[in-house]
């Protein structure tokens, strides 16, 4: 009884959390101040392709008016989590990279992960619920152990996945990056200044990372930046150094007038052989990964043709 009661006051406590995070007063000038500074400096990461654009507008139009309503529902909460998290000055410098990488925001990040615990620590109680009015017969204490040990997996899953994401990611940028060298160098071999060169570099694709490149150098020459302070900042926010190393080779060409193409020449060359180095070494991997099982299944196979002989041994002694 009494883990019953403490399980019902655990849920009316998360349950009050979140109605006071979703129903709290509009906040102040400085919280919005801060917000509104934060999405200055990263409005590129909201952009997306035509595909990706397409992609992610078609399964909302499909969902049922339930669905709609708690997208919204998600979406207050994440907006109400985001004001909470820049109130109190979480920094969150791994995550937000990762999400940078991504294109999500914080406030969604957290209200997965919120939404994600909840429901996992609901599941536990509406079962053991559902199986006594169903005739199981079940002790009178819910398992709460179990139950908070499925919201801390829930609350935590998205991190996992989060990390898996952006990692992948961020390997894709990477090969862009050497790419995007290869073009900058042949589009100065052509004739054109660097900052041309570099616009008209990440102007040939629609592709997501191409874009991103595109959106830093567009908002550089909006705000009256340079293009190398800008590709700098995009590589800090993505944490992405092989972009940081770009722009710091891009700075030493435009101040101390440096010869970059060859320099660009043999970044995007030694771009591709590390990342032929680590194809490599994953395919060694998955290798041995299969070699693994071949050799437990063969373990398996074994024992099963030499059991019935070693029971009837076994038997007859």
């Amino acid at each position: 009884m009494s883990l019953a009661l403490l399980l019902g006051a655990t849920c009316g406590a998360g349950v009050l959390l979140l109605l006071q995070a979703v129903l709290r007063p509009r906040p102040g000038v400085g919280v919005q101040v801060a917000r509104l500074d934060a999405a200055r400096r990263s409005t590129h990461r909201r952009l997306l392709s035509a595909a990706e654009a397409a992609a992610s507008a078609a399964p909302q139009a499909g969902l049922p008016v339930v669905g709609r309503l708690t997208g919204r529902l998600v979406d207050a909460l994440a907006d109400r989590l985001e004001v909470a998290a820049a109130e109190r000055g979480w920094q969150l410098r791994r995550t937000r990279a990762d999400l940078a990488v991504l294109g999500r925001s914080t406030g969604e990040f957290l209200a997965t992960k919120v939404v994600a615990g909840l429901v996992l620590l609901l599941v536990v109680p509406l079962s053991w619920g559902g199986l006594r009015l169903s005739g199981v017969p079940l002790p009178g204490g819910v398992p709460l152990p179990l139950a908070l040990l499925l919201a801390a997996a829930g609350f935590f899953a998205p991190d996992l996945a989060l990390r898996a994401d952006a990692q992948r990611r961020r390997r894709d940028f990477r090969r862009v990056v050497g790419v995007f060298s290869d073009l900058v160098a042949m589009n100065l071999a052509g004739g054109r200044g660097l900052p041309e060169a570099l616009l008209a570099s990440a102007s040939v694709s629609d592709y997501w990372a191409l874009v991103r490149l595109r959106q830093a150098l567009a908002n550089a020459r909006l705000m009256g930046t340079t293009p190398w302070q800008a590709l700098g900042d995009l590589g800090a926010e993505l944490a992405v150094d092989e972009l940081s190393d770009l722009a710091g080779a891009l700075v030493l060409a435009a101040d101390d007038g440096a010869k970059i193409r060859a320099s660009l020449s043999a970044r995007a060359a030694t771009l591709r052989r590390r990342e032929m180095a680590d194809t490599e070494g994953e395919a060694g991997e998955k290798s041995q990964s299969m070699l693994v099982a071949q050799l437990l299944l063969c373990t398996a196979f074994m024992v099963f043709l030499a059991f019935p002989a070693v029971s009837n041994l076994l038997g007859q002694s």
